[in-house]
């Protein structure tokens, strides 16, 4: 990426983090609301775009990362009674050991193969949170009390029944990961993930180590998952079985081929278009899955690489 390009895509991250953070100021309390969910979501979102989009690699376990944040954060701080801060990096953790883990094994894989080693991976941790329901309560879930949801930090008191601290901190969390993704397309390793994804034998032959660099993206999309997943369980008060399932690892994969894989604000914006579709649909009709699914389809046909792609293909082309 040239200098002036890099300065265009910088300045264009920054003024969409600046949009978010004055847009609280003037959203109604359900729109609110809304984003606050939708940017933890994104993080959820950026974080696969970044294993799929840039490797090339079709993960559908990606559930499990989210659910390891969701539940590190939740049971560290409903039966332990952690402090939110302690429980955070408790969710973040699970969600790093996991990617290591699952990314030694599921790495040995590839394609069609790897697709299913990852979706089992994910089913065993949504059976396995259905199972231990002295802890858990399965489908049914934990609700935070109000004692996990109040912590202090520097000496600064915060409440996260605030709808103004929940908003921000989901947007320090996106600001963050957007800084990191977008440091990752535009270095060395972005460019060897695109490499790998376009060719990974010739790669290889090039003399990169492309398993540990594969690795390597596993691992930081599994945590930034796991990092939205602990987000979710402490500014939402709710954990349950439901994020570990299935559906949760097609939904980021929706968001990420809606806005644009392989682009850093594609799955933000996918994330913003695929909850309002639904949301605006389910007001005047109980089928709107069929129109979620025929505006997917009209998506499809007139941008194939999804928005963001498809915008950066034909008119923006140093969209990173």
């Amino acid at each position: 990426m040239t200098a002036p390009s890099f300065t265009k895509a910088a300045g264009l991250h920054l003024l969409v983090i600046m949009s978010l953070f004055v847009l609280q100021f003037v959203l109604p309390a359900y729109h609110h609301l809304a984003i606050t969910r939708i940017m933890v979501l994104a993080v959820f979102a950026m974080g696969y775009n970044l294993l799929f989009g840039y490797a090339g690699l079709l993960s559908l376990g990606h559930a499990l990362f989210f659910a390891a944040g969701l539940y590190g954060a939740g049971l560290t701080a409903y039966h332990l009674g952690w402090s939110v801060p302690a429980a955070f990096v408790a969710g973040t953790g699970s969600g790093f050991l996991a990617s290591l883990l699952i990314g030694l094994i599921s790495l040995r894989t590839s394609g069609v193969a790897f697709m299913i080693v990852t979706m089992m991976f994910a089913q065993v941790s949504y059976l396995a949170s259905l199972y231990f329901t002295t802890y858990t309560r399965g489908d049914e879930g934990l609700v935070m009390p109000q004692a996990a949801r109040r912590f202090e930090l520097f000496g600064a008191n915060f409440d996260l029944t605030d709808p103004t601290v929940r908003y921000n901190i989901a947007l320090a969390l996106l600001t963050l990961t957007t800084v990191v993704i977008f440091a990752i397309v535009r270095g060395t390793t972005g460019r060897t993930l695109v490499a790998i994804r376009e060719n990974e034998p010739r790669t290889l032959m090039l003399g990169y180590d492309t398993f540990r660099i594969k690795l390597k993206a596993l691992v930081i999309s599994g945590t930034l998952s796991a990092m939205a997943g602990s987000a979710y369980a402490l500014l939402f008060a709710y954990v349950g079985s439901s994020f570990a399932s299935i559906q949760y690892s097609i939904d980021a994969l929706l968001f990420t081929l809606l806005g644009g894989a392989g682009t850093v604000l594609g799955p933000l914006l996918g994330t913003f278009a695929m909850f309002y579709m639904i949301d605006i649909a389910s007001e005047y009709t109980a089928a709107y899955l069929l129109i979620t699914g025929l505006a997917l389809i009209a998506l499809v046909l007139f941008f194939p690489k999804g928005i963001v792609g498809t915008i950066r293909e034909r008119w923006v082309s140093w969209l990173p």
